[in-house]
């Protein structure tokens, strides 16, 4: 962690004064147990066996962060960590729902959490940043898998260096993940999505539409209905991967960050939505030359399929952007496209592209 200078409070266990049901609150982590039973059952013995997860991952796995001097994780109502220095403090959230962004009969409850927490870093990838730690809320069924989804978040923020500060679990009608992430950018300046200029390249970290084409052989496979993917062996295998453990590119964020770029966002719900947040945030025009789409995904997958993960950004021409991603010894990011001047003009190969990608609908 970067110098710490000051201390902050983050409290992982909220109470309302009021709930409708309390009887369906099962607890925070952050509540002290002693014993780790065998089969957990009530909400004691799930704390305690996340609780000692935690600690044996924190003993055992190197790049799982520990607390350092004067911070305290699990064990109190509130996580106490200190505040990064130089610079600001970046804090996100994301939810995942089942029945909404899991399905539960095509992926496994260690990959809901594994994907829970990649979400969160990827978010703070987009800014150029570093995650640092999270708190997860968890709600589910009785009879849900705890277990396998601690470990995969417990594995997620061990692959990032992320420190598990604390959380809250109660049951309800289906499983929903809440997890908030906090990140920084050691003292440089965050990348926003409002710093595209007129001029400057766009760059993807790697091709698209792998996820929702893996999504969709699970699906076809799983309905008994006829499906040709275009790829098959590992191909086939990677794509089903991207669905079920996505990848945050926070290595290929700070090489960008670290290259000049200018604005940036991670391809969470498409690529065609994300550049248009970036032109409309910006004030720029989006002029695509090219898409490029995994093995085995098409064009309007790799254009609108959503949850790839991928960073697109944009960085003025002749930006050192090849030679930043060379020296973090990273595979080079792809060259799409260009800003224009032409506010709201959104164009691939010369042709309207239309702004697809997920979006949430609350019409009743």
């Amino acid at each position: 962690m970067a110098h710490a200078a000051a201390l902050a409070v983050v409290c992982p266990d909220a109470r309302p004064a009021a709930r409708a049901d309390p009887s369906q609150r099962v607890g925070s982590f952050g509540l002290r147990s002693e014993g780790v039973p065998a089969f957990p059952s009530s909400e004691f013995d799930v704390i305690a066996r996340i609780r000692h997860r935690l600690a044996t991952s924190h003993e055992g796995r190197a790049d799982l962060p520990g607390p350092h001097e004067g911070e305290v994780f699990s064990g109190d109502d509130a996580a106490v960590l200190a505040v990064p220095s130089p610079g600001q403090l970046l804090l996100s959230i994301d939810l995942l729902v089942e029945g909404v962004h899991l399905d539960l009969s095509l992926s496994s409850p260690a990959d809901a959490g594994w994907k829970a927490i990649a979400v969160n870093a990827s978010d703070i990838a987009a800014m150029g940043g570093r995650p640092l730690h999270v708190v997860a809320g968890i709600t589910a069924p009785p009879g849900t898998d705890l277990d396998a989804i601690s470990e995969g978040m417990v594995e997620a923020c061990s692959s990032y260096g992320i420190a598990l500060v604390g959380g809250d679990l109660s049951t309800g009608g289906s499983v929903v993940l809440a997890v908030a992430i906090t990140g920084t950018c050691d003292g440089r300046a965050p990348v926003l999505r409002s710093g595209a200029k007129a001029g400057d390249v766009i760059w993807v970290t790697g091709p698209l539409g792998a996820s929702a084409a893996g999504l969709e052989h699970l699906r076809c496979r799983g309905a008994g209905r006829p499906h040709e993917p275009g790829a098959a062996g590992p191909a086939l295998e990677h794509l089903v991967r991207a669905y079920r453990r996505p990848l945050a590119r926070v290595r290929e964020g700070r090489a960008a960050a670290t290259a000049g770029a200018t604005a940036m966002i991670d391809v969470s719900d498409g690529l065609s939505k994300e550049l248009d947040h970036i032109g409309s945030d910006s004030g720029v025009g989006i002029r695509l030359h090219y898409v490029p789409a995994a093995k085995g995904a098409s064009l309007a997958q790799a254009l609108g399929g959503g949850e790839d993960y991928e960073l697109v950004f944009t960085a003025p021409e002749g930006a050192p952007v090849p030679e930043a991603f060379a020296t973090a010894g990273l595979r080079p990011p792809e060259r799409i496209g260009i800003c224009s001047s032409v506010a709201g003009e959104r164009l691939l190969d010369g042709r309207l592209f239309p702004v697809t990608g997920w979006e949430h609908s609350f019409s009743g």
